[in-house]
């Protein structure tokens, strides 16, 4: 059987495929971390759903784009953005990065906020 492609069709094979990525990668997010990020506890002991927030903040500031794309198939963009809207503290590169990745406003960010509160007096 051969299908002659329109000019949506091929949009719809690309979901198509992200969903069979999504589902494949989505099974068990420990096996996807990187044990180098998480140098201070025990990755096998790590519950994904417990430990959200300490895997989304290692992940985003540290980890690699493979990386950042297995969190956000597994936890989903909502919940990721909610998590990192809570952090105390992101580095301004890594705050930069994800407002401008969920096209979001950085004076949503906790971190953002609690930054403009105290400045730093002569930094360099």
């Amino acid at each position: 059987m051969v299908f002659k492609l329109t000019s949506a069709e091929p949009c719809v094979g690309k979901r198509i495929l992200l969903y069979i990525w999504v589902m494949k990668s989505s099974s068990d997010i420990s096996k996807e971390l990187n044990d180098q990020y998480f140098w201070d506890v025990d990755v096998s002991n790590l519950d994904p759903e417990a430990s959200k927030r300490l895997i989304i903040e290692r992940i985003f500031t540290l980890g690699n784009v493979k990386d950042i794309r297995a969190i956000i198939a597994y936890y989903g963009r909502d919940e990721i953005v909610e998590e990192l809207c809570k952090l105390n503290y992101l580095d301004p590169k890594t705050l930069n990065f994800v407002s401008k990745l969920f096209n979001k406003p950085k004076k949503e960010f906790r971190c953002y906020i609690s930054s403009q509160l105290s400045p730093q007096h002569w930094s360099s």
